[in-house]
């Protein structure tokens, strides 16, 4: 039985990746061709898709790709910086001991995989953890917002790669913040966070390419790239 969830990871995946070219449409019909799947799953998995952003849907049109560039990423990271920081806020008011306690077992659990170099398994135990901030701090319409793009981040990373500094990095940013929490130390945890994001944004910014992805017909085709259009 086809998951929804893995086809959508398919489309998000060459989208990213250019397979499906930035700025071409794309039809229920012809994406069911090429994965081999009935036209459901694809349904689903555009609304999915549409709602991250990465395709717009036009009425009677099919959809077409957005322009994965610089600026739609970094307002990305924008967001994020500004719903994680509230989050922490007001989790480290809330938070009980076992709360951190429950919080420190997953970031052990995230270093274990990052030291045994699996990256797949470090980004679920990543999310996982932000994700149980999110529940502490009582606001699951932040976490429905933050959770809008998560995946998107993990595929850009997957594509433009994901260093073994940027790992170490990540590994000192959720000490020093499980610190602050411990400390109940509420604007220091703040402040760690936003300089956490912030320093995710430019790492991966740094990796992208400097000019925005060129639109069918402003520029010739990216070898490899697949363009879908209405028949």
């Amino acid at each position: 039985m086809v998951q929804i969830q893995d086809i959508e990871q398919r489309i998000r995946d060459d989208i990213v990746a250019g397979e499906l070219q930035f700025g071409s449409r794309v039809t229920i019909a012809q994406l069911a061709t090429r994965y081999e799947v009935s036209q459901m799953p694809i349904r689903e998995a555009l609304r999915a898709l549409h709602g991250e952003g990465l395709l717009i849907i036009e009425p009677n049109r099919g959809a077409r790709i957005r322009s994965l560039d610089r600026h739609f990423v970094g307002n990305i990271f924008d967001l994020r910086c500004s719903l994680e920081m509230l989050v922490v806020r007001q989790m480290v008011n809330r938070c009980t001991q076992q709360n951190i306690d429950d919080l420190e077992r997953i970031e052990e659990r995230l270093e274990a995989h990052i030291e045994a170099g699996d990256f797949p398994a470090a980004l679920k135990a990543n999310r996982e953890l932000h994700e149980l901030m999110g529940v502490i701090a009582q606001n699951p319409d932040a976490v429905t917002l933050l959770n809008r793009h998560w995946l998107l981040i993990a595929a850009l990373w997957r594509r433009f790669g994901y260093g073994p500094e940027r790992l170490t990095g990540v590994v000192d940013d959720h000490r020093h913040l499980l610190t602050a929490i411990r400390a109940r130390d509420v604007e220091a945890a703040v402040i760690l966070t936003g300089a956490h994001v912030v320093k995710a944004k430019q790492v991966l910014l740094a990796r992208m390419p400097e000019e925005p992805a060129q639109e069918p017909g402003r520029a010739g085709r990216k070898r490899g790239a697949t363009s879908i259009v209405p028949a």
